[in-house]
C-alpha cells in the first residue's frame, strides 16, 4: 500500500483536521516551550501548526505573522497578540496564502521564530511540500526567522513531494510524535 498523497493528491484541510488530532495537540502543547518570552513569531499554515495558535498564552505579547486564515481568525481573540495576515492567492485545499505578494512582506520583517509545517521530511530531500507556490512562502518564512521550529507527526517522516522548501540544516528543532520510527528519527 502506497499514500494517496504520494501521487500527488493533496488532502484537504478538513480531511487532516480529524486525523491524529490526540498526536498534533501534544506536538502544539510541547511547540509552547520554543515561543520567545516576547517578539514575533511566524506560523505556517497547517493542521498542526493550529494546534499551537490554540494554545498559546494569554500572558505574553506577541506579533504572530501567519498565512492562513482560519489561523488569523483564531489569532484576533487573544488580546495580547498583534496579528499580522500574509497576503496573495488563498489556497482551497490548504487553505494558506501564497505567492508574490506574501513573500514579499516576509522579505522585509525578521521573526524570532518561524513555526513551520510540511507535507514530508526525509535525509535525501529536506522538507517538502506539493505545491510549488506554497513552497517558496515556506522559504521566505525560514528565511526570515532566527530560529526554526518544524511541527511535523511521524506520517510526514521519510516521505518527500514535488517542491523543497528547506534543508534539515536550517530546522534548529524538530517536534514530532512516539508514533515517530526510531530508525528514521535517528536518521534525521
Amino acid at each position: 500500500a502506497v499514500a494517496i498523497e504520494r501521487f500527488g493528491v493533496e488532502p484537504a484541510v478538513a480531511a487532516r483536521e480529524t486525523v491524529l488530532t490526540a498526536e498534533k495537540a501534544r506536538i502544539g502543547k510541547a511547540a509552547l516551550a520554543e515561543l520567545p518570552g516576547e517578539g514575533a513569531i511566524v506560523v505556517d499554515a497547517g493542521t498542526t501548526t493550529r494546534q499551537l495558535v490554540e494554545l498559546l498564552p494569554t500572558d505574553v505579547e506577541l506579533t504572530v505573522v501567519v498565512n492562513s486564515p482560519p489561523l488569523a481568525t483564531v489569532l484576533a481573540r487573544y488580546a495580547n497578540v498583534t496579528v499580522m495576515m500574509l497576503g496573495g492567492r488563498v489556497r482551497g485545499r490548504t487553505l494558506a496564502a501564497v505567492g508574490d505578494w506574501g513573500i514579499a512582506a516576509l522579505s522585509t520583517i525578521h521573526v524570532d521564530v518561524a513555526f513551520m509545517a510540511t507535507n514530508g521530511v526525509s535525509v535525501e530531500r529536506g522538507l517538502t511540500t506539493p505545491d510549488p507556490t506554497e513552497a517558496a512562502v515556506k522559504r521566505a518564512m525560514i528565511a526570515s526567522a532566527r530560529r526554526t521550529v518544524l511541527l511535523a507527526d511521524h506520517t510526514k517522516i521519510g516521505n518527500d513531494y514535488f517542491a523543497r522548501f528547506g534543508e534539515l540544516g536550517e530546522i534548529d528543532t524538530y517536534i514530532t510524535d512516539t508514533g515517530a520510527d526510531a530508525e528514521l528519527v535517528e536518521e534525521i
